[in-house]
Order: structure tokens, then C-alpha cells, then sequence
């Protein structure tokens, strides 16, 4: 069996009780495995810190049955829900994590900010474990409690609603993470990582009653899942702090199918590999966007390799390979060059949700299902688009990306073919 740490609402404390989780239990030899619901690239990479294993993406909206199953098989897995435990894209809730723990039939444990609530814990605790039968709530963890005499107030609310209380976890500043626009910041930039999750670890073995946790077994095993053909035989990927987001279960697929893979890093001025395919994945170059203009090496053979290679850029990548980058202190640095588009960090507004993409153009031929997640602004954009788009709710958005020759990309992340 595993389980599903959920939560009433973001901002409960779900990270971090999953990081301490997966860490003390890592440390008591017990071989688990941290996924993510929905479509995040920070957090897994915080759950692989923690317990030494790959980490993996479950989405209910955006992958198919048949792909969640086989992923989720094999060893135990802690799965770290998204947003509240019904939260899911428009109109009725798809992808919520309880999606997952209808489908993969887990327990969930739901972790509950107690910091400015007494009695009113027990309606909320009853209301979320009553809504739907078909999702169990295992227990309940308390988080930023104030005080043994609020974790005593809060423990006898709960009492008649015979709903396990896991246990209380005290505020704890140091246990808040630095964030920025996009979310934590990324797992390879914190130097204190190991630090913060051996507290996280003591904090959790201090304050929860791990009896009482739903028990760690296989949920079955692994299945022939359904496969990506990757998009060409040799592929060459920027991977460093600027270009991070890229989602395993893609590359594992293309490799299962024969294809190679190798990495670079803009960030160093490497050259580009000369390969078939050059993907620059989705990351942060807003914030290292003078240092990539200035990487004379990777810039130059960027540009040479667009004459003879496809070049893919998502999302940050995309907007690397365009004309302008203009950063959040409004300083305009020159990118690539290599799509007609203009963006802009001065001006920001939230783009979120689920996309259906199609294209007849590009590496990426036909329906996919992708994510949209940036506060980038396209000031300029000419040329010829390269995905058709629709929301979650299946209504028609403008064009999206741009291709140009061999060189195409978008803001949309993709995740799974449609």
C-alpha cells in the first residue's frame, strides 16, 4: 500500500511533512520511492534529495489510466498531492489528487494548517473525509500548531470524529522554504538541502506517531506501459539551473525506444552536441539571462546547429531561442535569435492551466496534453504558429508557439500524448 499526503487548501505544510517522511523512513532502510501529483518539476526533485530514489509525476488530468498504473507500480510510494485534495482544472475538479486515490486506491493522509482554528478543526476533518466515499482519509497531521495546550484543544475536537490524529508538528520557521515566482527554489540551488531535510526528518520522528501511518507495501507490479516514440533517434537536452524541467517519464520513454540522450549546459558555454534534436526544456534564463547572452560558444553553435538539426525550445527554452529576453529590472538581453518573438519579465502576468495542443509541424506531430505555467509576456511574435490549443474545459485559445524552419518551441509544457 501506499498513500497521498493531501491537504484542505496550498500553503498547508504537504512538502514539507512529505520531504521529513520520505527522508526518516529512507533512513530506517525502508525502500520508497516520492511522486507528485499534477504537473510540478520542483518539488520531485526535493523528493529524490530526500530519499535517494527517482521521482515521478502522476497526472490524473493530463496521463491515462494506463499510464498511472504502470508507473505507480513497483515499490511504495509517498505521493505529494496538489493544491487542496479536490482542487482540479475546470469545470468539475479532473485531476484533482483525489483522482489518484480513487484510482490507485490509496489511503490519504491530510495535513491540515491548525495555526488560527481550536474547535473548528472537526468540521473541517469531518467534512473532508465524509465528501466522498470513495476516498478514504487514513488521518490527519496537524501542522503549525501553537502549543501542547492548542495540540490538546485540537486533539479533543477531533475525537468524536474517530479520525486517526497522525500528530501535531509545531511551527517552525526554519522549516519554511525560499520560494520564488514559479515555486521553491530549485532543489540544486539550496545549499543547506541536506540540513533542511535531516531537520524535517527530526521534526517528523519528534512529533508523528509513524504506527499510525497507512503501511508502506508494493502496489503491484510494473506494467508494459503506454510509450512516447521519441521525437528523433539521437537528442541532445541544456540541463543546468537555467534548463531543469523536464519530465522523466518523456525521457524514459524515448530511451526504452532506442533513442540517445544527452545533456549540455548553456549555463557552462557548452557547445550544442550535433544530434538530430536539440531541446532546451522549460527552467529559469529570466534570471540568468545576461550570462546566457554573453556564452559566446553556446549561442554560436545554437545558431550553426539550427542548419542542420530540429531545434525544440519549451517554454524557457522557447523563450531562449528568441530575439529578446527582458528581465524583471526591465534590462533587455539578446537571446538566440532564432524564432521572431520578443518576452518580456517587466511586465508580468500569470498564464496557468491545461492545454490540448496539436500540431502537424515540428517535432511534437500530433495530440498532446501539456501544461501552462509562466509569467512571462510575449511583447512580439510574427511567423507561423505551432500548436492549435484548447483549455481544460475544451474551449478554443489562440494559436500557440512559433516555427521556423527547423527551430520551433511554445510556452506549453507537454506531458502525454492525447
Amino acid at each position: 500500500m501506499s498513500f497521498l499526503i493531501a491537504a484542505p487548501a496550498s500553503g498547508s505544510g504537504k512538502t514539507t511533512v512529505t520531504l521529513g517522511l520520505l527522508r526518516a523512513l529512507a533512513q530506517d532502510g525502508i525502500a520508497l520511492r516520492g511522486a507528485k501529483s499534477g504537473p510540478d518539476y520542483i518539488d520531485p526533485r526535493f523528493h529524490e534529495a530526500a530519499c535517494s530514489q527517482p521521482c515521478l509525476n502522476l497526472d490524473a488530468w493530463a496521463m491515462s489510466p494506463d499510464r498511472i498504473t504502470s508507473l505507480a507500480a513497483g515499490s511504495p510510494l509517498i505521493i505529494e498531492g496538489a493544491m487542496g485534495l479536490f482542487d482540479g482544472a475546470p469545470p468539475d475538479g479532473k485531476g484533482a489528487c483525489a483522482d489518484l486515490a480513487r484510482q490507485l486506491s490509496l489511503p490519504v493522509v491530510l495535513v491540515v494548517d491548525a495555526s488560527r482554528m481550536a474547535q473548528s478543526i472537526a468540521p473541517i476533518v469531518k467534512g473532508f473525509a465524509s465528501h466522498d466515499p470513495a476516498v478514504e482519509i487514513a488521518g490527519v497531521i496537524l501542522n503549525k500548531v501553537g502549543s501542547d495546550r492548542h495540540a490538546r484543544m485540537l486533539c479533543d475536537a477531533l475525537a468524536p470524529t474517530n479520525i486517526p490524529v497522525i500528530g501535531c508538528i509545531p511551527r517552525d520557521p526554519s522549516l519554511i522554504q525560499p520560494s520564488r515566482h514559479l515555486g521553491l527554489v530549485q532543489a540544486q540551488e539550496r545549499p543547506d538541502l541536506e540540513a533542511f531535510l535531516s531537520r524535517a526528518a527530526d521534526t517528523m520522528r519528534a512529533n508523528l506517531d509513524f504506527q499510525l501511518l497507512p503501511d508502506l507495501i508494493s502496489i503491484g507490479s510494473p506494467q508494459t506501459r503506454p510509450a512516447i516514440a521519441p521525437p528523433a533517434q539521437s537528442i541532445a537536452i541544456a540541463q543546468d539551473a537555467a534548463f531543469a524541467f523536464v519530465y522523466p517519464h518523456l525521457l524514459a520513454d524515448w530511451q526504452a525506444a532506442g533513442a540517445t540522450i544527452t545533456t549540455f549546459s548553456p549555463l557552462a558555454d557548452e557547445a550544442v552536441p550535433q544530434v538530430d534534436l536539440i531541446y532546451l526544456p522549460g527552467g529559469y534564463p529570466e534570471l540568468h539571462a545576461g550570462q546566457l547572452a554573453a556564452n559566446a560558444t553556446f549561442i554560436k553553435s545554437l545558431r550553426y546547429a539550427a542548419q542542420t538539426s530540429d531545434i525544440y525550445g519549451e517554454c524557457g527554452g522557447y523563450m531562449t531561442l528568441g530575439e529578446t529576453l527582458t528581465d524583471a529590472q526591465g534590462l533587455s538581453h539578446r537571446m538566440a535569435g532564432l524564432l521572431p518573438l520578443k518576452t518580456s519579465f517587466a511586465t508580468r502576468k500569470l498564464h496557468l492551466g491545461y492545454r490540448s495542443i496539436q500540431s502537424k509541424t515540428g517535432p511534437f506531430q500530433g495530440r498532446w496534453k501539456a501544461h501552462e505555467f509562466h509569467y512571462a509576456t510575449t511583447i512580439a511574435a510574427k511567423g507561423d504558429p505551432l500548436f492549435t490549443a484548447q483549455d481544460a474545459t475544451g474551449a478554443d485559445l489562440p494559436d500557440m508557439g512559433l516555427i521556423q524552419g527547423r527551430v520551433s518551441g511554445s510556452f506549453a509544457h507537454i506531458i502525454d500524448q492525447a
